[in-house]
């Protein structure tokens, strides 16, 4: 009895070392919408949370992400004030949007399939991204797109709903650096 709660502890540590935090500086939470059928580009400029991804064995893998939605960045002041109300992000209620993976699978390559739950607004929808996986030094990076409909999660209400003036589909791009395998 004495060894095995030093087993435990050891195991639990060393299942903790793999999960490793976004590198702030290397990573990216980006987008693109079309408002009056011109693409406009934003992101997030703090992102969080682990990722623990071993690219020989992708299965085992998972991320838990974490967006700050009061972080977000658009070409004007004007246009960040408007994101950050009710009627878009309403970060006062949702300051965070969250995205938790169920699987990876391998593509082949260095393609990968990540499907999971995406939470914006309080709403979580199943989601699904094919993404790229690189070394880059020390660091692992994905890449990869994923197209959702802001309707879905109700970003823009209101007299924003109708999606004449910003179009329902926004391509949600991610980077992702972690300290890796």
């Amino acid at each position: 009895m004495k060894f095995l709660i030093p087993a435990l502890m050891v195991l639990s540590a060393s299942s903790m070392l793999y999960a490793a935090q976004p590198d702030a500086a290397q990573s990216r939470i980006g987008f693109t919408l079309k408002q009056l059928n011109v693409p406009m580009d934003g992101a997030f400029r703090k992102v969080s949370g682990t990722v623990n991804l071993d690219l020989k064995k992708p299965a085992a893998g998972k991320a838990d992400l974490i967006i700050d939605t009061n972080s977000i960045s658009l070409p004007t002041r004007e246009a960040e004030a408007e994101a950050r109300k009710k009627d878009w992000f309403n970060v006062a209620q949702y300051p965070t949007a969250r995205f938790v993976s169920s699987s990876i699978k391998p593509l082949g390559g260095n393609r990968f399939q990540v499907a999971g739950k995406l939470t914006l607004k309080g709403i979580t929808r199943d989601v699904s991204a094919p993404f790229t996986a690189r070394q880059d030094g020390k660091l692992t990076v994905v890449e990869g797109t994923l197209p959702i409909s802001r309707t879905q999660f109700k970003i823009g209400e209101g007299e924003w709903a109708d999606t004449g003036t910003v179009a329902d589909e926004v391509a949600i791009k991610f980077k992702v650096a972690f300290s890796g395998n």
